[in-house]
């Protein structure tokens, strides 16, 4: 029988709601086909430091943006404040990222994917923001520093929660590389660790 784990677990003093751990997901690209670039009604959340580095890049990646995109950026910059006072990337009529490529993909394991949305920041300069990366898990820092990160759960995804729970893959085994590039690997591994624990202790 598994037994109630806390909502709420800090690992090395970061909070991480406790469906990361018991929750399954694996992006189905062959479905979705990038959805999530062009969804929505805000950009994806950046850093400065993020903003200053696809700034310094955003050359290389150029030629591979659309015109309404190009034109955005030289309004308005890479990125802006949203309603929430939030840095998050510009965007192009009211949704798609002005970073939203389109092309074929073949999947690493060899599925061809066909035409899809892509990201200029991963395509070519390989600086995709980490909000992307970590999604589904959103990260939140409150005002005394403290970091939070939650699963997400959006309609658009619904193909990659049956895809992970076909695999039986939890949220945080999905996204190992994104939480090492995030977190590093010691933290990772004390996430790990106490999954491990939990689930010996029949939680999951």
């Amino acid at each position: 029988m598994v037994k109630q784990i806390p909502p709420i677990l800090e690992i090395a003093g970061v909070l991480i709601s406790s469906d990361i751990l018991t929750e399954e997901f694996c992006c189905d690209l062959e479905v979705c086909k990038g959805a999530c670039c062009v969804e929505g009604d805000a950009g994806a959340p950046v850093t400065l430091d993020e903003v200053m580095e696809i700034e310094e890049r955003v050359d290389d990646v150029w030629e591979d943006l659309s015109a309404s995109a190009q034109a955005v950026i030289d309004r308005q910059g890479v990125a802006y404040n949203d309603q929430e006072g939030d840095l998050v990337t510009s965007i192009v009529g009211g949704k798609d990222c002005v970073f939203t490529c389109y092309g074929d993909l073949t999947l690493s394991e060899g599925g061809a994917v066909g035409h899809c949305c892509l990201c200029a920041l991963e395509k070519v300069a390989r600086i995709k923001p980490i909000s992307c990366a970590l999604y589904p898990i959103r990260e939140k820092t409150f005002s005394d520093g403290t970091v939070a990160l939650n699963y997400h759960q959006w309609h658009i995804c619904q193909c990659g929660r049956e895809k992970g729970r076909a695999l039986h893959l939890p949220v945080y085994q999905f996204l190992k590389q994104p939480l090492i590039r995030r977190f590093g690997e010691a933290w990772y591994q004390e996430l790990c660790d106490v999954a491990d624990d939990l689930r010996r202790q029949g939680y999951l």
